[in-house]
């Protein structure tokens, strides 16, 4: 089956590392509910949902940056605009992610930030899970590991934003 390229680019980072994952194979999935309907042996809770910002730093001046929580959980708005020190913070729009991740459609994106140039900031709560599960570049991948070797791998910011 075709995958979008960015899966193998994060087997490869994951294999380069000596890091075990699980790769799995699915009917295609938007949602955390969804996905972790499919993904047998995980909850939600173990689900890494990663989720594109769009922050007006200035009047003219823009940036996004990736948010990465427990599947079941919300940002709060407020604690993302606090952490930016602005006052406007949206979702990307789905033209603007599918242009930061070189195509991935929402619900495939994976919480790897940093392979598109995206600062990345994750709730502490995701690392309360000894394992996470997160969509891997395509809405029918999904990619197991534990949760301490993605922190070092991606090296978030370790933010409360929920």
């Amino acid at each position: 089956m075709k995958y979008h390229q960015i899966v193998e680019e994060i087997q490869e980072i994951l294999e380069r590392h000596g890091v075990h994952f699980e790769f799995y194979e699915h009917k295609p999935v938007v949602t955390s509910e969804e996905a972790a309907a499919v993904r047998k042996g995980y909850s939600i809770k173990e689900g890494a949902k990663a989720i594109i910002v769009r922050v007006r730093v200035k009047k003219s001046l823009k940036k996004f940056a990736m948010l990465v929580l427990p599947g079941d959980a919300r940002f709060d708005n407020r604690k993302i605009k606090a952490y930016f020190e602005t006052t406007d913070v949206s979702l990307a729009a789905e033209k603007e992610v599918l242009d930061i991740t070189r195509g991935i459609e929402p619900g495939g994106i994976p919480p790897f930030g940093n392979l598109f140039g995206l600062e990345v900031i994750a709730d502490p709560t995701l690392f309360d899970n000894e394992r996470m599960i997160f969509s891997a570049g395509d809405r029918r991948v999904s990619i197991g590991m534990r949760s301490d070797d993605f922190k070092k791998i991606v090296a978030p910011k370790i933010e409360s934003i929920i």
